[in-house]
């Protein structure tokens, strides 16, 4: 039976060594990561002018990133079970520094769709592999606080790719900002390779060494009340998180008048407070519901997730610059709340053997109906229409997301009473 994140697992003995050098190294990543993610977002207009592009085609390239994302996805999973997994991370981030750093070389719409593709490779070996490593270094009673840390390197890395990325573009051209966010990568790439790796499922009561076919994985996850829930509304969650993150910078430029050094700032600074007072936050009022609600992480994700909407759906109404980026923070500090407990929920829900494919699963589920299609939904909207309307799928998806926790959080509740 899945552990229930209300009672975590787990003996009282000390982590493996070396478990606050691989958080370190694995949480720098993590902020590489977001930061390299959010370049062609802050320099969205300078590369659409350069290399004459629609909006549609601006974001397209995340597609692409899905198709090698689904191939490649699986493949560090199952390699994940025979190899040593800090040289898979190694290899990832190696690949998608590397394609960061190559897009700056684009000549047109083929050239840079293929070099922001190839970041799939990167995302699929590092996103699969990294939060299963770290659950082998603490037990399920400390992951919570431990996947917050390397969740708070999401703002962070948001907030260094919006802020860095509009000011190189500003002064020295978008090529320029890939490729300096790109490069640094391959360091800390190296400092992977000196992670000392722990036994599998250290910390699980039933430990096991074998790991479980997919289609197993598939049959005992499709039981799992706890990891379908968490994935479904994970997955409208980061439809909305897709279109923000990628559209807003140009929302502020277009619709509120700023300039792209400005807009790149101000979600930038809005990121990163408000993206680790909320991961922070979050962490600790989840952890506190625990004893007091039936599932607390579930539910304080789905509560969360309430002013979250509103506020997103307000900042796309309000008139006025100052309004509009009060609104974006109040939104900010809510939306990003759910990411230390529901990650935790989704680690803890499964046994050892399952977790690798697990989290693989969750992260490509989120990110091929997610994140990575919402901005070329929003692209070809703003096409035939504005960007205004195109950005209220924002909303519209965080309030599915909302749905699905709320209604999941009940049945889950009823289903421990009967």
């Amino acid at each position: 039976m899945a552990t229930n994140a209300s009672e975590p697992a787990g003996s009282n003995k000390p982590s493996p060594p070396g478990a606050t050098y691989a958080v370190v190294i694995l949480t720098v990543m993590n902020l590489l990561n977001y930061a390299d993610r959010y370049v062609p977002s802050a320099v969205k207009d300078l590369y659409k002018a350069d290399l004459k592009l629609t909006d549609f085609q601006t974001s397209i390239p995340l597609t692409a990133f899905v198709i090698v994302y689904l191939i490649a996805s699986p493949i560090f999973s199952s390699l994940a079970d025979r190899v040593s997994r800090r040289t898979l991370i190694a290899i990832g981030v190696a690949a998608w520094s590397l394609a960061t750093a190559g897009a700056a070389a684009a000549t047109g719409f083929v050239t840079f769709f293929i070099s922001r593709a190839l970041v799939g490779i990167g995302e699929a070996a590092y996103a699969t592999l990294a939060p299963a490593l770290l659950s082998d270094f603490f037990p399920p009673k400390r992951r919570n606080r431990m996947l917050t840390l390397f969740y708070v390197a999401i703002p962070v890395g948001a907030a260094i790719g919006y802020s860095a990325a509009a000011w190189i573009g500003n002064r020295y051209g978008w090529r320029s900002a890939f490729l300096v966010l790109g490069l640094p990568g391959l360091f800390v790439a190296g400092l992977a390779l000196k992670i000392k790796e722990p036994p599998r499922g250290y910390f699980d009561k039933q430990k096991r060494e074998h790991k479980e076919s997919w289609g197993k994985a598939f049959k005992a996850l499709a039981k799992n009340g706890n990891y379908l829930s968490a994935v479904a509304g994970y997955t409208a969650v980061m439809f909305a998180a897709g279109a923000i993150s990628d559209w807003f910078p140009t929302f502020l430029q277009r619709e509120r008048g700023f300039d792209l050094a400005e807009a790149g700032t101000i979600v930038g600074i809005v990121t990163v407070t408000c993206g680790i007072a909320g991961t922070a936050a979050g962490s600790f009022i989840a952890d506190k519901m625990i004893g007091k609600v039936s599932h607390p992480y579930l539910a304080f994700s789905a509560f969360a997730m309430i002013p979250a909407t509103i506020c997103a759906a307000l900042t796309l109404i309000v008139p006025g610059q100052v309004a509009a980026v009060m609104f974006l923070a109040l939104g900010q500090l809510f939306a990003w709340s759910y990411n230390g407990p529901i990650n935790a929920l989704l680690v803890n829900s499964v046994p050892s053997s399952l977790r690798t494919r697990a989290i693989s699963l969750s992260v490509l589920t989120t990110h091929a109906l997610g994140d990575a299609v919402s901005p070329s939904v929003v692209g070809f909207i703003s096409d035939h229409s504005s960007l205004t309307r195109a950005m209220w799928a924002a909303p519209i998806a965080l309030a599915i997301g909302t749905v699905i926790w709320l209604v999941s959080w009940r049945v889950l509740v009823e289903s421990d009473q009967d």
